[in-house]
């Protein structure tokens, strides 16, 4: 006997062919058992099956739940002021230089305990889970020092703990040079490549190691001896690439076979080529693209061309994307970055898996995966990515069970 069917439904499985890239099933059921679907399909074929609970829900759609594959959602304080200086006229670059940006919420993330952080962090967890999100990567990146990064990876793993959420924790190594090390910066890169990722490893805190590369950041040849420690330490890369200058970041991370290069808005036909041949996931972020209100769009089209898997973020972050909701994401990316709502959803499913190297436990409805699922009160999927500021779904189930 199963724990539950849920009947009387639509199923979007994500697991669809080029002619039905949504994997539609319509009158549909899925059965649960210990938290994984053990069968989906037409439910006629499965109305002989028993179980607990029987769940009619009345022709809802049901997708995969949705996965958040970029955050930076654990941090002191806000950077509102920031926001101010923003509209006022400020750049990224010059906010960085006076003393604001990533510096401003390092020093408020030291001096906020950790208690603080949970608290602050729990907040922004349980908006997400309310717009439907499952899984979330969150990155640490705010510590800029061996224990401040690995104090923020623990916070995230406390979070995994207490929120009905899967956590996946990155270490963002390589985010920002604190002004202390400005005269160092060789010692600096050595700290964090010799001593913070065999710490992390060890303590198996992080799946995955990030940096930022970028002019106002770190080199190509600086993540390079970044990326080569974490492999050495069995940890997988992904990176912040070409997001305010193409720096040949897309390439680099290719060339390390990682797992994602996200945001893009100056990558090229070399990088492009580079990350289709390596299967690199494209992460799209329209949530700093729009609150720094650039100008230059990923080059969806050249990805498509490509072949290359595109996923949607929040990159929820204090400075450049308060963004707490991933169906407004999905939004976004279809009305500033011209993606279809099925590749929106997509993004923030199926590819989403793929750019945290989970294509294999979630992103679809499929026998075996695990039983994250969203239940939506849509005449059609489209709205997802329609609505400006849709809520959530009308259910969210995690691991079998409502949540």
């Amino acid at each position: 006997m199963w724990d539950r069917l849920l009947v009387d439904c639509r199923v979007a499985t994500m697991a669809g062919s080029p002619g039905d890239p949504l994997g539609v099933i319509e009158n549909a059921a899925i059965g649960i058992q210990d938290g994984r679907i053990v069968r989906v399909g037409p439910r006629t074929e499965l109305a002989g099956h028993r179980a607990r609970e029987v769940m009619p829900l009345g022709g809802a759609w049901v997708t995969p739940g949705l996965i958040d594959c970029h955050t930076h959602l654990i941090f002191g304080g806000t950077r509102a002021d920031e926001h101010a200086m923003r509209r006022a006229g400020a750049t990224y670059e010059e906010i960085a230089e006076a003393g604001g940006g990533i510096a401003s919420t390092v020093k408020r993330t030291r001096d906020a305990s950790e208690c603080e952080l949970l608290a602050s962090a729990a907040m922004r967890v349980d908006s997400l889970m309310k717009g439907g999100v499952t899984t979330i990567e969150i990155k640490s990146g705010y510590g800029l020092d061996i224990e401040g990064e690995l104090r923020l990876l623990r916070c995230a793993k406390a979070l995994a703990a207490s929120e009905a959420v899967r956590v996946v924790p990155t270490l963002l190594a390589l985010h920002a040079l604190p002004a202390d090390w400005k005269d160092r910066r060789i010692g600096y890169v050595s700290m964090m490549v010799d001593e913070l990722i065999p710490a992390a490893a060890e303590a198996g805190l992080a799946e995955a190691v990030d940096a930022f590369c970028e002019g106002i950041a770190f080199t190509a040849d600086e993540v390079e001896r970044l990326f080569k420690a974490a492999q050495a330490h069995g940890l997988r890369v992904k990176l912040h690439a070409e997001q305010l200058s193409n720096r040949n970041g897309a390439a680099l991370a290719a060339k390390y076979k990682a797992l994602s290069a996200d945001h893009l808005e100056h990558l090229d036909e070399a990088g492009a080529q580079a990350m289709a041949k390596a299967g690199t996931v494209a992460v799209l972020l329209p949530g700093a693209f729009y609150a720094l209100q650039e100008k230059r769009k990923p080059p969806v089209q050249m990805l498509r061309d490509h072949g290359i898997a595109m996923a949607v973020a929040t990159d929820c972050n204090p400075g450049t994307s308060p963004l707490l909701s991933p169906t407004l994401a999905m939004n976004m990316a279809c009305t500033l970055f011209g993606l279809t709502p099925e590749e929106a959803l997509a993004g923030m499913t199926f590819n989403a898996a793929r750019a945290l190297g989970l294509e294999h436990e979630i992103g679809t409805i499929a026998v075996g995966k695990a039983a994250d699922l969203c239940v939506w009160r849509v005449e059609s999927l489209a709205e997802l990515g329609y609505w400006i500021g849709l809520p959530g779904p009308e259910r969210r189930i995690y691991a079998g069970e409502d949540s």
